[in-house]
């Protein structure tokens, strides 16, 4: 009997057991479970402070929530269970604040926790394969090239009776300085000022000193900029230039020449000087080029479409396409691992072809989105905003 009793109270235990470790098995499977769910968040394309953690439709304009897109290689650990260490400007990681603020345009500044530093790449904004090739983003290397361009103006062949008289007036000064001997003083001192002063008046028309010396050698002012006679094998062209230009034309840079008057002809020459003077209205510069004239076929007056060409050397160079221009500020967007994208602060130089002279904030070999730029901006935009939100709305 009591043998029996011990088997049936055996039994009995056995069997609470069986109920009691299915039970606890399932409990931690739940909990697995919401713990996974939590993670889901989604979000209003068009409001993307309305966040929730179930798909539907957003409370303030209908349209259907979408699912947050989560980066496989992000910690699992919550905001709160992290070191936050300071908050970083979302468009420029370098700039940093120990306290929450906005930047210039009212954006919200990223929190930065401990892993997060394990590499600086990982700060940007992810965006997974898939959605690269959705948005049609393209990458491209930054790297030394040799820059070259050119500038695409106007101009016309100089008819200058002004400047023709003003080389006369600096030659018979220039004569008469010399014809007077020393003992004379007074006299030296006052042809003296007066070839001073004249050779001030050709500058500030636009000769440059090495013209000026030539002219005193040759004795005679150039005939071409007012009645060529058949000894002319070259003329005088007046080019236009903005004033951002300026620092590419430089004395000797080669220009082409076409005329209407003369379809499928280039005449060539090259710069010789470039006025120290802008043009208030227009703010532009007035170019002199001295161009061949076979045949004497450019007439003066005769207006003329000009080429300049102009050459930068080797330089770092980054993609035109990769350049956001954001106010004050050149961005661009330079990939990390794991589909990372950091945005970048640059300095940029000259402009040459289909390439950006870089100064600041990038270095040779570093790779950069080249298409898809602004959807990569949105991108980081949404993401600063759904990081600042605490809790899902319910």
């Amino acid at each position: 009997m009591k043998r029996r009793s011990i088997i049936v109270g055996v039994i009995i235990v056995a069997a609470v057991i069986g109920v009691l470790i299915p039970g606890r098995h399932t409990d931690k499977q739940k909990t697995i479970g919401i713990s996974q769910s939590a993670k889901d968040l989604y979000y209003c394309p068009m409001h993307p402070s309305f966040t929730s953690d179930k798909p539907g439709n957003c409370a303030i304009c209908g349209m259907s929530l979408v699912k947050r897109e989560v980066n496989p290689h992000e910690s699992t650990k919550q905001p709160g269970e992290r070191k936050l260490l300071y908050y970083r400007n979302p468009m420029n990681a370098a700039v940093t604040s120990p306290v929450p603020m906005k930047d210039q345009m009212g954006m919200d500044y990223v929190p930065v926790y401990e892993e997060d530093t394990t590499s600086a790449r990982t700060s940007g904004v992810y965006i997974s394969p898939e959605k690269q090739q959705l948005i049609g983003v393209k990458k491209g290397r930054v790297e030394k090239r040799k820059l070259s361009g050119q500038i695409l103006t106007v101009g016309r062949i100089a008819y200058d009776p002004s400047l023709f008289t003003a080389q006369q007036e600096y030659l018979q000064a220039f004569k008469g300085s010399r014809t007077i001997h020393k003992d004379e003083g007074y006299l030296d001192e006052q042809s003296g000022a007066l070839t001073k002063s004249m050779k001030q008046k050709l500058l500030a028309m636009g000769m440059s000193e090495g013209e000026i010396t030539g002219l005193e050698k040759r004795g005679k002012p150039q005939q071409n900029l007012y009645l060529p006679t058949s000894e002319d094998t070259n003329v005088w062209v007046y080019v236009t230039i903005y004033e951002y230009e300026a620092e590419l034309v430089k004395a000797g840079t080669p220009v082409e020449i076409r005329a209407i008057a003369y379809p499928g002809q280039v005449f060539e020459g090259k710069v010789i000087a470039v006025t120290p003077i802008i043009e208030t209205a227009t703010r532009t510069l007035k170019v002199r080029a001295l161009v061949d004239n076979p045949e004497n076929k450019l007439k003066l007056e005769m207006f003329v479409n000009v080429v300049i060409k102009y050459d930068l050397g080797d330089k770092i160079a980054v993609p035109e396409e990769a350049v956001m221009h954001a106010g004050t500020r050149d961005i661009v967007f330079v990939t990390g691992a794991n589909g990372h994208f950091e945005s970048r602060v640059v300095k940029l130089g000259n402009k040459a072809g289909d390439y950006y002279e870089v100064l600041e904030g990038l270095a040779e070999n570093e790779e950069v989105a080249t298409s898809g730029n602004f959807l990569i901006d949105s991108e980081s935009k949404l993401n600063a905003v759904l990081d600042k939100t605490a809790e899902p709305n319910k």
